[in-house]
């Protein structure tokens, strides 16, 4: 990089407003990025000990503003969902806050906590088995509780619960916090859909915001003026049944003249049913990027607090946009953040195009915060987010270019080492370039885009359009040869007819090979067999999905489960459930398909023009099995030292000829893309 270059990177940062200061009351952020509050807590019992820690301490460390934690985080027992949710009803609390801010501030960032009462969402049959408390007596559709009427004695023993669960963050160390309106209790009492009251809790406008008053009043009381204390605050209920954009800017009004809030931190519609949490409070890579955007900058015009948004912006550019234009004061990157932490560091440095991206699969929701294609995420505690240089340098062979191939040559790479990728295809990905032919997964390319432009960087030597065997591995006199060379589909017939169904992978990379009428059967409740089904009634097909589950796709997170069934419902494809692939027969001019009910045994026959069948796939191990017998460590990987991510034993020296062999991803078994990040990456950490 020449001279001029640099200087003109580093007059680019100093314009940029993200990289821009603001002031929040007395707290001055350092940048106009942050992480908003969300729902992890890391098997911790309810408080935040090390792996919740140094997970937001990694974000502290790249660089953002503030990091806002707990999302939803319980005030009261009765506040409980029966999940991974923070508890901060209890003194006991506080000696993990006080650890977790000091980790936090020591890298210039602040922290937060969102603090709440979940009212009618909370789970009935939970925790301590509390009825749940709402304004009226409804069922919440997401967790199946009926609300008791709250009576006056229960309000005021919340409205305390918020205002001492402020006092232990402030104890703590924190630098504010929010509570959260939205679906929630306060938000409850607000909407004039699950507050039915007579009394002075409810009717009119300035009686449904008396109870969000209480527990803002109680609050201050309790932390003072010099503790910051917001509200994550919905502009919209979005459905044209419930609090429309005008009654929450009035709201929003009351509340600016009768409180002393200091911020509200957007969002848009319910979360009442799983449905409302796909497409509006968490939408999902089916959703359009940062889709409630212009409705939370038209609300900032209505108001004089602060405002934040966080809501599908993955990138720089939109966040840069939201910013420049004065939509948002601080923009919430929370999900791009599990995905790389460092965004701010990058950007700092010059380097954004190097910006691990956010796919928004929604990976990280499931697996509470574990990102689809960053092994480290809410890994921290036990791995880096930055490859440390290996102790000497070696000669490495990757054979394989997928998802698994692709993370061992990076992290190899990253490490120091001579690395060589092979791959049979004339391009990188693997079953992650059909995947994203299947419509709204079509953002899973960026998986293999990053990884690609990384290996450039990093100077690896990608050989495509080479089906590598022992001699070309030979050749290149590898210290170290990993087999990434995946699967073939997996279309078991058990009682015969395999030869006449098609695979996942023909219906995606030929769709019009398909006939009109098309049986999908899925034998593993992952992507593969709905996401073709979706592209080819998308298509025009008359398809019929049926599954071995209890359920549809029952290995993905809600999201995805609920975006296939509401996609598959609009083309009116059929799906049910419990059913096995025995047979298929030719029956004139098409398929007879024989189907056995996984409960009760019958045999069920269905015609069509093509049945595709998905059972994961089986590794394609040929060369593996060839080679291994030559490896000094006789392509053994050793679960002792893969876990605490130690050397391999048998591992040679370089020079000293010979080479280890180890087999990742699903050239092991059929699994899942972050299963063959995951391999590669702790594998090859210790290489």
């Amino acid at each position: 990089m020449n001279i001029q270059t640099q200087q003109d990177k580093a007059q680019s940062r100093t314009r940029d407003p993200l990289l821009s200061e603001f002031r929040l009351k007395h707290l001055v952020m350092r940048n106009r990025i942050i992480s908003t509050s969300h729902a992890a807590t890391a098997g911790g019992g309810g408080y935040p000990r090390e792996q919740y820690q140094a997970y937001h301490e990694e974000k502290a460390k790249g660089g953002l503003a503030m990091t806002m934690i707990g999302g939803s985080s319980q005030v009261s027992p009765d506040s409980n969902w029966g999940g991974n949710q923070m508890d901060v009803s209890h003194d006991d609390v506080i000696p993990y806050l006080q650890q977790m801010s000091e980790r936090v501030h020591r890298h210039g960032a602040h922290i937060m906590c969102q603090i709440s009462h979940l009212g009618r969402r909370a789970d009935a049959t939970a925790s301590q088995w509390l009825p749940a408390q709402g304004p009226s007596r409804m069922r919440e559709m997401r967790h199946r509780a009926v609300s008791h009427e709250i009576e006056e004695a229960d309000i005021f023993r919340i409205i305390r619960d918020y205002a001492a669960a402020a006092r232990r963050l402030k104890e703590g160390g924190f630098d504010g916090c929010e509570t959260l309106a939205g679906g929630h209790l306060i938000g409850q009492f607000l909407s004039p859909l699950t507050n039915h009251r007579s009394d002075r809790w409810g009717g009119s406008v300035q009686n449904r915001t008396r109870f969000a008053i209480a527990v803002h009043d109680a609050i201050r009381a309790e932390v003072g003026d010099d503790f910051v204390v917001g509200m994550r605050y919905v502009v919209d209920e979005g459905d044209g049944t419930g609090l429309s954009f005008e009654d929450c800017v009035e709201i929003a009004g009351i509340l600016q003249r009768e409180t002393t809030i200091d911020f509200f931190n957007c969002i848009f519609g319910k979360m009442d049913t799983g449905l409302a949490l796909v497409e509006h409070n968490m939408p999902n890579m089916a959703r359009p990027m940062a889709p409630f955007l212009r409705q939370v900058g038209q609300f900032k015009a209505e108001v004089k607090l602060p405002v934040f948004h966080a809501a599908r912006i993955p990138d720089l550019e939109t966040a840069r946009y939201a910013i420049s234009e004065g939509l948002l004061d601080l923009v919430g990157m929370t999900r791009a953040h599990i995905a790389d932490p460092y965004i701010v560091r990058k950007l700092e440095r010059g380097e954004a195009d190097r910006i691990r991206p956010c796919i928004g699969s929604s990976h990280c929701l499931y697996r509470l915060g574990n990102c689809i294609h960053n092994a480290s995420s809410n890994r921290e505690f036990k791995l880096p987010h930055i490859v440390p240089p290996a102790p000497a340098t070696k000669k490495a062979v990757v054979v394989g270019g997928g998802p698994a191939g692709l993370e061992a040559a990076r992290v190899l790479a990253e490490r120091g080492h001579d690395v060589v990728l092979f791959e049979a295809g004339a391009r990188l990905g693997g079953q992650i370039r059909l995947a994203a032919l299947a419509g709204w997964r079509r953002d899973l390319i960026a998986i293999v885009d990053w990884r690609e432009a990384e290996l450039e960087t990093l100077g690896v030597s990608v050989r495509t359009n080479v089906f590598a065997g022992a001699e070309e591995i030979a050749a290149e006199a590898p210290d170290v040869v990993i087999m990434a060379t995946g699967g073939l589909p997996d279309t078991t017939v058990p009682e015969g007819g395999e030869e006449l169904v098609k695979s996942t992978w023909d219906a995606l990379s030929e769709p019009q090979s398909v006939g009109r009428r098309v049986l999908v059967v899925d034998g593993t409740g992952r992507h593969q067999a709905p996401s073709t089904a979706l592209a080819l009634a998308e298509a025009g097909r008359d398809v019929h999905l049926v599954t071995v589950d209890e359920f549809m796709a029952a290995e993905m997170e809600y999201q995805s489960r609920i975006t296939y069934r509401k996609k598959l419902a609009q083309h009116h494809a059929r799906v049910d459930i419990d059913l096995e692939i025995l047979k298929v027969e030719r029956e004139g001019n098409g398929l007879k398909a024989t189907l056995g009910h996984m409960l009760t045994g019958e045999r069920i026959e269905i015609l069509a023009d093509d049945v595709i069948v998905d059972c994961g796939s089986v590794p394609f191990d040929e060369l593996y099995r060839e080679m291994r017998g030559a490896a000094a460590n006789g392509g053994t990987t050793h679960l002792d030292e893969l876990l605490a991510l130690q050397p391999q034993p048998g591992t040679p020296v370089p020079s000293t000829g010979g080479y280890a062999m180890h087999q990742i991803g699903d050239a092991t078994a059929s699994r899942s893309i972050h299963a063959a990040i995951y391999d590669a990456f702790r594998l090859c950490l210790a290489i």
